[in-house]
């Protein structure tokens, strides 16, 4: 059989922790910047967690 592929958009998107947890960038950051406050800009650059139903999904096209 074939070797499994790793999707390659979930490769730039998703690292995995410590912890097997899945971290993901923030939406929203890149254009249309002026209407948004310094603070929702700066809560969106922080690192967030892929919510647990999604992981199984993101996993498997990360070939883990």
């Amino acid at each position: 059989m074939p070797k499994m592929k790793t999707g390659a958009s979930a490769k730039k998107r998703f690292r995995l922790t410590g912890s097997g947890k899945i971290k993901r960038k923030h939406a929203y950051k890149s254009h249309i910047l002026t209407k948004k406050t310094t603070k929702q800009k700066r809560n969106l650059t922080k690192m967030g967690l892929v919510h647990k139903a999604d992981e199984s999904n993101i996993k498997v096209q990360l070939g883990i």
